[in-house]
């Protein structure tokens, strides 16, 4: 194991390698383009293949094709991009076939601007697909985090037979930070044969059909109903979060991901500095959300503030969770500017004096 000082997208890119992806189809688009470069130049060093598809809509395509005969596959983009692809995401999902895409999030909406946002959210976590689907959303915010949950994402797809989400912001994709890979990890999850793959057939076996068409409706209500069920697993055994780290009573709770949470972190020393005691709840999976730790959070806490780079998507999750317990206000910016922390600050306090003021646009 050595410690790399590296851009998180060439991060994600070597992580994605070290996961055993030996195939890669992509787009370029700001800000994820350097994992399209790393691949590359770094799949033929290993034996693997990237292919710069035509388009987003043929790339995904090509994953699904990959990921039929059981490869580890994967592909990345930007907001615009990654909706381009949604229609074959549903494709991935109905067929079961796993894959990982990873979502390094610019500000839109529309082709909005190059500069980081988390206006994704809701695309990523409710299905910006057609029909009734979801997909695992893991949220990294540093570096470091990146590369540990794409390792994660593939053992994830694998077991589950599911496309999983990593969903990146802009500052994320562009800063460098120091990393440490590990040379040799065993899988998050158990990981059995791809009998189902379709790797050739010579009567040993039954047929391997991959496919997500059922013209009899019966079969369709059954494939369904399997799917669900499969989702329903993910929603009960794949929560992550990190709660505070703090005990006792708080006067207000923090909740962000991504960059957002990292400039709480520092919002959090401010509040302190002023007599405040606040901590952070950072939901690593966003699908399934971590319902259960935000409420738990909450309770301990005078007030609620959700911090994002959006107008409020997590926003809508978070009220879910905590309800009418707690007042929750809500700070965010959007364009492509990232929120500083003596914003966070201030939100807060203004929060903390007068609750009934639920949430605002932050300016």
């Amino acid at each position: 194991m050595g410690r790399t000082f590296i851009k998180g997208n060439e991060a994600i890119g070597e992580a994605a390698i070290r996961a055993g992806c030996r195939l890669f189809f992509g787009y370029p688009i700001t800000p994820q383009t350097e994992i399209l470069e790393y691949m590359s130049r770094r799949l033929p060093q290993v034996g693997g293949t990237f292919l710069q598809a035509e388009s987003e809509v043929a790339a995904v395509n090509m994953l699904y094709g990959a990921a039929g005969a059981g490869a580890r596959v994967m592909t990345a983009s930007s907001s615009p991009g990654i909706s381009l692809m949604m229609e074959g995401v549903s494709y991935l999902a109905g067929a079961e076939l796993p894959a990982v895409i990873v979502n390094v999030m610019r500000a839109g909406p529309g082709l909005g601007g190059i500069l980081p946002g988390q206006a994704d959210y809701l695309q990523a976590t409710k299905g910006g697909g057609h029909g009734d689907y979801r997909c695992l959303v893991l949220a990294p915010w540093s570096v470091q985090e990146a590369v540990t949950l794409m390792q994660d994402a593939f053992d994830l797809a694998d077991h589950y037979r599911n496309p999983v989400l990593v969903l990146c912001d802009g500052v994320i994709g562009q800063i460098m930070e120091p990393v440490e890979f590990a040379d040799e990890r065993p899988p998050c999850r158990p990981l059995a044969p791809k009998v189902w793959a379709t790797t050739g057939w010579s009567g040993d076996r039954p047929r391997a059909v991959i496919n997500s068409l059922y013209l009899d409706p019966e079969k369709l209500q059954a494939h369904n109903d399997r799917l669900q069920t499969k989702f329903g697993r993910i929603a009960r055994d794949e929560i992550r979060c990190a709660e505070p780290e703090t005990a006792g009573p708080l006067d207000l709770l923090l909740v962000a991901y991504g960059i957002s949470a990292r400039v709480a972190t520092t919002a959090l020393e401010r509040l302190a500095a002023r007599g405040i005691a606040a901590a952070l709840c950072r939901p690593i999976s966003l699908f399934p959300f971590p319902s259960a730790a935000v409420a738990r959070a909450a309770a301990r806490a005078r007030a609620v503030l959700v911090v994002e780079m959006s107008a409020g998507q997590m926003l809508e999750d978070v009220r879910l969770a905590v309800g009418d317990r707690r007042p929750i206000g809500f700070y965010g910016r959007q364009g492509g500017l990232v929120i500083a922390p003596e914003d966070v600050a201030e939100a807060a306090e203004r929060l903390l004096v007068d609750p009934t003021v639920r949430e605002g646009s932050g300016g």
